[in-house]
C-alpha cells in the first residue's frame, strides 16, 4: 500500500524537465522561450555556468518545472560546468532533485557533433525527447533532415524547434503534453556511459545521419567565407584591433548628448532644492552629499551602456569565439589558452562573472591564473573615474582627422590593463609551474544578426543593475562620506575649509603619508576608501569631498576644471595608472574565495594588485614630474 501511495504522490507532483545540450545549440534561448525568464543568451560556449530553473504551463494546462543545465559536449566531464550537468542528471548533487525527464536540445546544422551527447544520455535509461533546434537555418543551407526517420533511429520523440522565434517552442510543448505521467525513473549508474567506446559512438552517429539526413544540397554557409577573412593570420588581428578601437571612440563620441540630458535633469533637481530649502545640514546633505555625489556617478550611465552594447552585439553575432582563436597564440605565449579570452572579456563588464566563467577552462592551473588576472581587465566601474580625469586633462580634439584624442587615451588605458594581465599571467604560470601551452579547442558558432529583443533586455538589465547600485550602495556611501566630511565642524578662526577638520579630513591626511610619494593628496585618499566597496564611488566621493554646492551639469562641468586646477598633470596620470591596476572591490574578493575555496588567493590578489598599482603610479608620477608635468 505504501508503495502505491508513493507512486501516486510522485505522479501528482510537478514534473522537473532538464534541458541539456552542447554549447551554442540554443538551449538557453529555448529556456527563455518556455518560461519567459530574462536569462542571458550569448553566442559562445560556457555562458550557462549557473543553475537556472523556471516554470511554465503547457497548452493542456499541465504545470512543469524546467532546469537549464550548463552546456556539455559529453557526460565524461572535463570541465566544472560539465561535471555539474553530469551530477544533476545522475542525481548525485546533494539537495538537488534529479530530473524526471530530459529534453536534449541539438543544433540541426551540426548533428554530427551534437548526437554523441544524445546517445550517451540514452544509456542512462531516463525518459527523454529530442528538440531539433535551428531547423530554419538547416533548411536555408539545404540540409534535409527526415524527422520521422531520426525519431525511429533514436527510438525517442523528436520535435522541431526554432527557439529565437515566437512560437518556435510550440511543438515541444505539445510533445510534453503527450508525455505520460509516471513515477520518477532513476538514472542508471554513470558507468553505463562507458559501456560503448567513443569510436563506436561516433560510428553510430554517422550511421544515424546517413539514414536520416542528407547533405547533398548543403551549400555551406556564409560563415566559412567570412571566416576566411576574420581568421586570417594578418587581416584578423588588424580587424580585431580596429573593432576594439572603434568601440572606445564611440564611448566618448556617442555618449555626449545623453550625458548632457542626465546632468541637466540632476542640475534642475539641485536648483529646486537650493531655492526651496533654507541653508542648513539637511540642504547640505541633499545638495552636496546626494546630488553632488550620486549625480556625478549617474552621469556616466550612457558611456557604460554604449560599451555593453558593443560587447553584447559582438558576442551575439558570434564574433567573440573568433577573437579567442585570434588571441590564442598571444595568450599561449604567457602559458594560457585562448579559452581564457571569454572569461577575461566578461571581466570588462565586471570581474565577478568573468571569474565565474573561468569554470569552463579545463586545466586547473589555467583556471586559477585566469581568476587571478581577471580583475586586471578594465571593468565598467573604472569608466567613470577614467572619463572624469580624461575630460579634465586630455583635450577634446581630433587626431589625424578622424580619431578623438580622449578616446585614444581610454583605449590606451584598457590596453595597459590587458598587457599588465598578460605579464602577471606569465609570472604566475612560472611560479606555479605548468607553463606549457594547452591547445585551444572551441566550437565556432555560425554568424547571425544579433537578436534585438535579447539585446534590449540585456541592456535594460545592465541599466537596472547600475541604477540599483546607484540607489543603494552608492547612495549609502555618499551619505556616509557627507557625514564624515561635515562633522565635526571647523573650529573658530579656522583657515582651512571645514572638511579639513572633519573625520574624513583627518583620515585623508593620515593616508596621505602613504600615498604622497605617488602624488595623491588627502582629498584623493578619502575617495579611495569607499572605492573598496565600489570603484565608481570615487567620482561621487570627490564631488562630496570638495563640498561643491552645484549639482547636475554644474557638478559635471565644475568638478572637471576644479581638479584640473587643483591637481598637477602628474597626479592625474598617476591616478589613472592606479586605477588600471587598483585592488579589487570586496565583493570580487569574496567571489574569488568561493571559487577557489581558499582565503589564500583573494589575499594574494589584493596584495599583488596593491603593489602593482602603487609601483605603476610611482613610476608614472615621477616620470611625469621629470618631464615637467
Amino acid at each position: 500500500m505504501g508503495a502505491v501511495d508513493a507512486t501516486v504522490q510522485a505522479a501528482a507532483r510537478t514534473p522537473l524537465i532538464a534541458l541539456l545540450g552542447n554549447p551554442n545549440c540554443g538551449k538557453t534561448a529555448l529556456f527563455n522561450r518556455l518560461t519567459g525568464a530574462r536569462q542571458k543568451v550569448a553566442n559562445y560556449a560556457g555562458v550557462t555556468i549557473e543553475r537556472k530553473e523556471g516554470s511554465f504551463t503547457s497548452p493542456a494546462g499541465r504545470p512543469f518545472r524546467v532546469l537549464d543545465l550548463p552546456g556539455a559536449y559529453s557526460l565524461s566531464a572535463t570541465t566544472p560546468d560539465e561535471a555539474i550537468t553530469r551530477d544533476v542528471i545522475a542525481g548525485l548533487r546533494a539537495g538537488e532533485q534529479a530530473p524526471d525527464a530530459i529534453v536534449c536540445v541539438v543544433n540541426a546544422t551540426n548533428l554530427r557533433l551534437n548526437l554523441r551527447l544524445v546517445l550517451e544520455i540514452q544509456r542512462l535509461g531516463m525518459p527523454m525527447m529530442l528538440a531539433l533546434n535551428m531547423v530554419d537555418m538547416a533548411k536555408k543551407r539545404g540540409i534535409a533532415i527526415d524527422t520521422a526517420r531520426l525519431e525511429k533511429e533514436l527510438g525517442i520523440p523528436v520535435v522541431e524547434t526554432v527557439a529565437v522565434h515566437a512560437g518556435g517552442e510550440q511543438a515541444l510543448l505539445h510533445a510534453l503534453d503527450r508525455m505520460p505521467q509516471q513515477a520518477h525513473v532513476a538514472a542508471r549508474p554513470l558507468s553505463a556511459i562507458d559501456e560503448v567506446s567513443v569510436e563506436d559512438t561516433q560510428r553510430e552517429v554517422r550511421r544515424i545521419l546517413a539514414a536520416s539526413a542528407s547533405y547533398a544540397n548543403d551549400t555551406g554557409n556564409l560563415t566559412e567565407k567570412i571566416d576566411n577573412v576574420v581568421l586570417h593570420p594578418v587581416v584578423g588581428p588588424v580587424l580585431l584591433a580596429a573593432i576594439m578601437f572603434l568601440v572606445f571612440q564611440a564611448v566618448f563620441s556617442w555618449a555626449a548628448a545623453p550625458m548632457e540630458m542626465i546632468t541637466g535633469g540632476v542640475e534642475a533637481l539641485g536648483q529646486m532644492a537650493t531655492a526651496n530649502m533654507s541653508d542648513g545640514p539637511l540642504r547640505s546633505l541633499l545638495v552636496e552629499g546626494i546630488f553632488g555625489g550620486v549625480g556625478s556617478v549617474l552621469v556616466f550611465l550612457p558611456q557604460i551602456l554604449i560599451l555593453f552594447f558593443f560587447i553584447l552585439v559582438l558576442e551575439d553575432c558570434g564574433y567573440l569565439p573568433r577573437a579567442a582563436f585570434l588571441l590564442d597564440r598571444v595568450m599561449g605565449g604567457v602559458g594560457l589558452s585562448g579559452r581564457a579570452f571569454i572569461p577575461l572579456l566578461s571581466s570588462f563588464a565586471c570581474a565577478i562573472p568573468g571569474i565565474m566563467a573561468a569554470r569552463t577552462i579545463q586545466n586547473p592551473r589555467d583556471r586559477l591564473v585566469t581568476i587571478m588576472i581577471a580583475p586586471l581587465m578594465t571593468c565598467s566601474a573604472r569608466l567613470p573615474v577614467y572619463a572624469l580625469v580624461i575630460a579634465a586633462f586630455i583635450p577634446n580634439r581630433e587626431v589625424g582627422g578622424f580619431m578623438n584624442l580622449q578616446g585614444l587615451v581610454l583605449f590606451a588605458l584598457y590596453f595597459a590593463g590587458i598587457v599588465g594581465a598578460m605579464v602577471v599571467a606569465w609570472i604566475f604560470k612560472r611560479i606555479w609551474g605548468g607553463s606549457r601551452h594547452n591547445p585551444l579547442m572551441l566550437e565556432l558558432p555560425s554568424y547571425h544578426w544579433p537578436h534585438l529583443q535579447n539585446l534590449a533586455i540585456s541592456l535594460w538589465e545592465r541599466a537596472k543593475i547600475f541604477l540599483t547600485r546607484v540607489g543603494t550602495l552608492i547612495l549609502t556611501l555618499m551619505i556616509l562620506i557627507w557625514f564624515l566630511s561635515t562633522f565635526p565642524g571647523a573650529p573658530e578662526g579656522a583657515t582651512q575649509p571645514p572638511i579639513y577638520y572633519s573625520v574624513a579630513g583627518m583620515l585623508g591626511r593620515a593616508l596621505a603619508v602613504v600615498f604622497e610619494p605617488i602624488g595623491f593628496g588627502w582629498q584623493i585618499c578619502i575617495a579611495l576608501v569607499p572605492g573598496m566597496a565600489a570603484r565608481e564611488v570615487a567620482v561621487g566621493a570627490l564631488g562630496t569631498v570638495y563640498a561643491l554646492s552645484q549639482t547636475g551639469d554644474d557638478l559635471a562641468t565644475t568638478l572637471t576644471p576644479l581638479i584640473a586646477q587643483s591637481w598637477s598633470l602628474a597626479t592625474a596620470l598617476s591616478l589613472l595608472a592606479w586605477y588600471v591596476f587598483a585592488p579589487q572591490c570586496l565583493s570580487t574578493l569574496m567571489v574569488v574565495k568561493r571559487e577557489t575555496n581558499s582565503m589564500r588567493y583573494p589575499l594574494l590578489m589584493a596584495g599583488y594588485m596593491f603593489a602593482l598599482a602603487y609601483v605603476a603610479s610611482f613610476i608614472t608620477y615621477r616620470t611625469a614630474l621629470a618631464l615637467g608635468g
